[in-house]
């Protein structure tokens, strides 16, 4: 007796294909990334990108995905390894300042960028939800600082967290307009160095540049 194999194989490698998806939404934004322009970017047809992703929306849900474990997760990683609140956002605000300008993928942030101009209200909603979520993890973490001594009893942890997360927002959107590694890592000591001090006046040790030289 002869199984017959149910449809086409597929003739092409989904993560490639996923990556390459992300590619273009990062460059160019949800809205103005059309069913067309994502199956030339990928290299195949339109019924294999419903077939192997779903819709665009759908696509698009797998690549933050995918961008948020693979590109974007060095911010959960400065919070599980820095021991205090200020290294934490310290070293997440410029290690996007590298991130954010390497070579090799579009500049800034997709999670930032993907949502300029969207008219999909589940698309701007569920973006819009991953930035709040990642203020709600700076402002907790703020806190904890506060509770363990390592900020000033009055730090209003909300301001600081939004403080942080519109510096973060401000550096993606300059580095899509140009600007360099080196400029975006000034920014980002010169938003550490806005934070309150330690309590007792004394600063924590400001942390190195790119280049390798304390700020």
């Amino acid at each position: 007796m002869v199984t017959r194999q149910r449809g086409r194989p597929r003739s092409f490698d989904r993560l490639t294909a996923l990556e390459q998806a992300t590619m273009a939404f990062w460059e160019h934004g949800y809205e103005t990334t059309s069913v067309a322009d994502l199956t030339r970017a990928m290299g195949i047809s339109a019924p294999s990108l419903y077939s192997a992703f779903g819709d665009k929306r759908t696509l698009f849900e797998e690549v933050v995905e995918a961008y948020a474990g693979s590109y974007g997760s060095y911010g959960e990683r400065a919070f599980t390894e820095e021991p205090t609140a200020r290294a934490a956002i310290g070293r997440l605000l410029r290690e996007s300042a590298e991130l954010f300008t390497e070579s090799g993928h579009p500049r800034g942030c997709l999670m930032i960028s993907a949502a300029v101009n969207c008219s999909t209200p589940e698309v701007e909603e569920a973006l819009r939800a991953r930035r709040e979520a990642n203020l709600t993890s700076f402002e907790a973490r703020i806190r904890q600082g506060v509770e363990a001594g390592e900020l000033a009893p009055g730090t209003d942890a909300r301001a600081l967290a939004r403080f942080s997360g519109a510096v973060l927002q401000g550096m993606s959107q300059q580095a899509r307009d140009g600007a360099t590694r080196e400029e975006l890592a000034a920014v980002a000591e010169w938003a550490m160095r806005s934070w309150p001090p330690a309590p007792g006046g004394a600063r924590e040790k400001a942390p190195e540049t790119p280049a390798g030289r304390g700020a």
